[in-house]
């Protein structure tokens, strides 16, 4: 009676109460790591603009996030070390030598429920909300130890730079954009976001990444106005003309000296000829160029996110395209880089598009050479490379390493391609069959 008594003394239950405690304090650091690294910026930022003072907390404390870890590590690590040395020495003063392998096996269960499991899933079910409550306290903390995770930081870097190992500081900025597109791609996955939202989200962000070359139409097929033309000829091609907006060329089609707009060359030709008792003599002495503005041009290595930003501050939405040698390339328009974005932008006035893939009865699709891999992505949810080449066509070409002729048949990327049409030295149609 008197050995029960005396182990079930006041020591005994202030022992007992401060692991109790100490696990408390283990179990809110716990949910504290996991609710301020699971808690969404954005959503945290759209709280604090509503004023909650616990939201600006949470995003303040985590704009570090390695400083805000060494803390809350090492305050998880000194509760759970001193409430197990204390756990240790009541259960040996019960138990005897036996009560070490008891501590440890009854520490690790109360440990596991109540310091890790119970408070990380409550945090990860209500990371914003949880957030927000603990981001106070913790700032505190993470100003107190501060100086003990400044030295730890330090030993770790030097440690970790042993082995190669660099530390980004900016990596967490630069990962936003995957995140977001990652976020996007699992939504579209799970039946959350649709395919056309997640094509415009992602477009809008890929326009740094993505230069006018890539959409840029051709030289091979713009139309454009000679400048020696008679003025019947121009009146009629520009009225046959799906475009409001055509180069004009004197010589030689590199010669670009001017850009005409259909509305401006239709006032002038009107005036010219005498307004409603028209006289088409007239015009035999109409001068295209007094109409026609300065050419605009641009690099193919354009960004089309600065393209864009140029066509707005200059109020234009036309440009030609130049090599490094300053040779013509193409042109490309704000609606060919906003279309980038939502999609094909067509009127009353545009031919009908056909889809970027024709389905056969096979189960393969039928594509033209010259459509773009972006394209075909997005019209089939496939996931071609789009690194070395823009086209379809030019992918075959730079994965066969050889211009293939019809008939011929390659298998890459998880896809099985076959020419099916060719003019001259370029690929004009293709079969293209998933391989699974």
């Amino acid at each position: 009676m008197d050995t029960a008594s005396t182990v079930l003394d006041s020591a005994f239950w202030i022992t007992a109460g401060s692991i109790v405690l100490l696990l408390v304090f283990s179990g809110f650091f716990s949910g504290s790591e996991t609710a301020l690294t699971a808690a969404s910026r954005g959503k945290l930022r759209s709280q604090a603009d509503k004023g909650s003072n616990g939201a600006q907390k949470a995003l303040s404390v985590t704009e570090d996030s390695e400083k805000l870890i060494g803390s809350v590590l090492l305050g998880n690590n000194l509760v759970n070390i001193l409430a197990t040395s204390l756990a240790t020495a009541l259960f040996t003063r019960a138990f005897g030598e036996s009560g070490v392998a008891l501590a440890t096996l009854v520490m690790t269960l109360l440990v596991l429920i109540f310091a890790e499991v119970l408070p990380k899933t409550y945090a990860i079910s209500n990371a914003e909300k949880a957030a927000s409550a603990v981001a106070p306290v913790i700032s505190v903390l993470v100003t107190v130890l501060a100086p003990v995770v400044g030295t730890v930081r330090l030993l770790v870097r030097g440690v970790l730079r042993l082995f190669g190992v660099r530390i980004d500081p900016d990596s967490q900025i630069m990962a936003v954009r995957e995140e977001i597109a990652g976020a996007l791609q699992l939504g579209h996955s799970e039946g959350v976001v649709e395919k056309e939202d997640r094509d415009r989200i992602l477009g809008a962000l890929d326009l740094s990444d993505r230069f006018v070359e890539e959409i840029m139409l051709h030289r091979s097929n713009i139309q454009m106005i000679d400048a020696d033309a008679e003025a019947e000829t121009i009146l009629e091609q520009c009225l046959h003309s799906q475009h409001t907006r055509l180069p004009v060329f004197r010589g030689e089609q590199e010669n670009i000296i001017g850009v005409v707009h259909a509305k401006d060359l239709f006032r002038a030709m009107y005036e010219q000829a005498g307004g409603a008792g028209a006289d088409a003599g007239r015009l035999k002495s109409f001068d295209i160029c007094q109409v026609a503005k300065a050419p605009y041009f641009v690099p193919e290595t354009t960004t089309l996110d600065e393209q864009m930003r140029q066509f707005l501050r200059m109020r234009s939405h036309f440009a030609l395209v130049v090599d490094e040698y300053g040779a013509l390339q193409g042109l490309i328009t704000l609606e060919d880089i906003l279309e980038e974005i939502v999609g094909e932008i067509t009127d009353e006035f545009d031919p009908a598009e056909e889809s970027a893939a024709r389905k056969t009865t096979d189960g393969s699709y039928l594509v033209e050479g010259a459509t773009t891999i972006r394209d075909l992505n997005r019209a089939t949810d496939w996931n071609l490379p789009d690194e070395e080449a823009n086209t379809v066509a030019g992918l075959v070409i730079h994965e066969a390493q050889m211009i293939p002729v019809k008939g011929q048949v390659f298998s890459f990327h998880g896809f099985r391609f076959e020419v099916t049409a060719r003019e001259g030295n370029r690929v004009t149609e293709l079969k293209i069959r998933p391989l699974s």
